[in-house]
């Protein structure tokens, strides 16, 4: 069966910040799989540590996530699956408190800070206003596909 894939060798998949039935990261990660499948990610990684998070969070494995988008199910299919597969069922409450903290979450430690102040420097240095992953990953997106910083 044919799947709609994004090209991510021509374009990114989708920020990070867009939210499918309430959940940050989700988009951007079918985006990643359904890419991966057809051969078409370019530099992006389906089961990331930052997909990681989401699945972690729902109790979903990934490549049952991603045998679900190689039968060409569209992103509210995949929604209606994660809630009837989920092994830790969210609360809409907890869905909401994580995504608004994923938006916020900034490196942690020392070698996270090293690591995307790094990137940052590489990509923007005169940009103030990158302070969180999702900044950096929009960022990067940008800049990679030819966008001025």
């Amino acid at each position: 069966m044919a799947i709609a894939a994004p090209d991510l060798t021509q374009r990114p998949p989708r920020s990070p910040r867009i939210r499918l039935g309430g959940y940050v990261i989700l988009p951007r990660m079918l985006d990643k799989g359904r890419a991966t499948i057809i051969g078409k990610n370019g530099e992006y990684n389906f089961n990331c540590p930052t997909d990681q998070r989401f699945l972690n969070f729902v109790g979903i494995d990934a490549e049952a996530l991603k045998a679900q988008l190689a039968a060409g199910k569209g992103d509210g299919e995949i929604l209606a699956w994660i809630n009837a597969n989920s092994k830790k069922k969210p609360e809409p409450y907890q869905i909401a408190c994580w995504s608004d903290y994923q938006e916020r979450r900034a490196p942690m430690d020392v070698e996270s800070r090293d690591f995307f102040q790094e990137e940052h420097r590489k990509l923007a240095s005169h940009r103030e206003d990158i302070v969180t992953w999702f900044d950096l990953l929009d960022l990067d997106d940008h800049v990679f596909f030819g966008g001025k910083a």
